[in-house]
Formats: C-alpha cells, structure tokens, sequence
C-alpha cells in the first residue's frame, strides 16, 4: 500500500479526536486535583496559625496560594471546555460531512448529550458556588480574620488589600468563565 492509501482525511480527524480527548481526559484529572491541593494548603495554614499561638498574620499566606491554584484550575477548565467545543463544532461536522451523513446518527453524540440534561444549569451554578467558596471564600475569610485581630502593621495590609484585589480578580473570572448557558452547540462542556 502506498502512503496516500494508508492516510485519509478521516483516519487523521478521528486520531486528532482521540488525542484531544486524551489531552482533555489529562486535564481534567489535573483540574480535580487542584480542588485537593487547595483544601490541604488551606488546612496547613490553618493548622501553622493555630500551631503558632493565633499568629493570624499567617492567615495571609493563604489567598495567594489560593488564587494561583483557583487561577490554574480556571485555565484547565477553559481549556477543557475548549477541547468539547473543539469536537462539537470542528471535528463532529467534518467527520459527518465525510461519512456522507451516513452514520446512523450523530458522530460524537456524547459530546452533545451530556450537555443537554434538565439539571444541566442548576448543576453549573452549584459548581461555580463551589469554585468561588474554595477558592475565593475561604481566602476572602482568612483577610477578613486577618483584619479582625487586631493590631496589624501597615505592610500587611497594604498586602491584605492586594489580596482582596486578587481575590476579586479571580472570582470575576470564575463567573464568567462558568458557562452557564442553555445552548448546548455555543457553550463549552
């Protein structure tokens, strides 16, 4: 068989298919388990306040590394959005229009079908309630028992403040990115 014959056009979509979804699969196992690595970095400053006598300034600690980690987690989530909206409206027309429409059905009907459930928005908001509680929630309460403490030099709260800035920054963020459309073909998975 010659080079030509080995490769088709439909042969190269699927294989790009399967390795999007391979890089869409590593990205979500990775998205998860910042949901994790927040919750012990909370739990460990938590755990150094309470270990240094209520030393709140430590409290500080932990919005900028919830925010990195909330940052990450966004940008993996966009990305794997990206990728179903990718297969939905690149890859699923061309491969159907290859197939001649006749393929008994849609091709990829899954990356369609799953978004298309009645729950589907309230599930969304719940899932963006979770997202802004861990990752700007709990940093937002830490500043605010920082400022509650008492004395509180200066520095710290021009720091504080910066916090409460980035805070704002990655919740903005958060809520747009949420997807929280009705329109299962415009929005990402």
């Amino acid at each position: 068989m010659s080079t030509s014959e080995d490769i088709t056009v439909g042969g190269l979509l699927v294989t790009e298919y399967e390795r999007v979804k391979e890089e869409q699969q590593a990205r979500i196992g990775f998205r998860d388990n910042l949901l994790y690595a927040t919750l012990a970095s909370m739990a460990a400053v938590i755990a150094a306040v309470l270990q240094r006598d209520g030393h709140a300034e430590l409290l500080l600690l932990l919005p900028p590394v919830s925010v990195l980690l909330g940052w990450t987690y966004l940008v993996n989530d966009e990305k794997i959005s990206a990728i179903g909206r990718y297969v939905r409206d690149e890859l699923t027309p061309r491969l159907t229009a290859l197939a001649g429409g006749q393929s008994g059905g849609q091709i990829f009907g899954w990356e369609v079908a799953h978004r298309s459930d009645r729950r589907r928005r309230s599930r969304k908001c719940l899932q963006l309630a979770v997202d802004l509680l861990t990752f700007c929630g709990a940093s937002l309460a830490a500043v605010i028992v920082f400022w509650a403490a008492g004395t509180c030099p200066a520095m710290l709260i021009v720091v504080s403040v910066i916090e409460v800035a980035g805070i704002a920054v990655l919740a903005m963020q958060l809520v747009v990115y949420a997807d929280l459309g009705h329109d299962a073909r415009r929005t990402g998975a």
